[in-house]
């Protein structure tokens, strides 16, 4: 009967480390909710990467208008500038060069964020 009696204490013992331990109730009150919420979501990972894309989207149009745009008019004669192509259609004007710059635009800035993509995950900061 003892050694019953220790093994349904070391039971026990074993039951209480393996439950886990009730989630302590956050403090009530909107300044203490409102930093959960910014802890939770990670508001300020999200608000500094926008930031940065924002910068980033204006230096690759910068790169792209400025400086390759430029060299595509000096590779295909006759295009002094690409971004001022358009086709008049009746009384309407299709700005098909600005698109094009657009376009161009989208590829690098989204080949900028697939080679940062690249690097973090080498770096293993994903």
């Amino acid at each position: 009967m003892p050694k019953e009696n220790e093994m349904l204490e070391e039971l026990r013992k074993i039951r209480e480390l393996l439950t886990p331990a009730p989630t302590p109730l956050s403090p009530k009150g909107l300044w203490n909710e409102f930093k959960g919420f910014i802890k939770n979501y990670r508001v300020m990972g999200l608000a500094v990467a926008f930031i940065i894309g924002i910068y980033l989207g204006a230096l690759v149009q910068a790169l792209v208008a400025d400086l390759i745009m430029p060299i595509i008019g000096l590779a295909i004669p006759g295009l002094d500038n690409l971004a001022t192509i358009e086709f008049p259609v009746g009384s309407q004007s299709f700005l098909v060069g600005h698109f094009l710059v657009a376009i161009i635009t989208f590829i690098i800035v989204a080949f900028v964020i697939f080679l940062l993509v690249k690097v973090t995950k080498r770096w293993g900061i994903d």
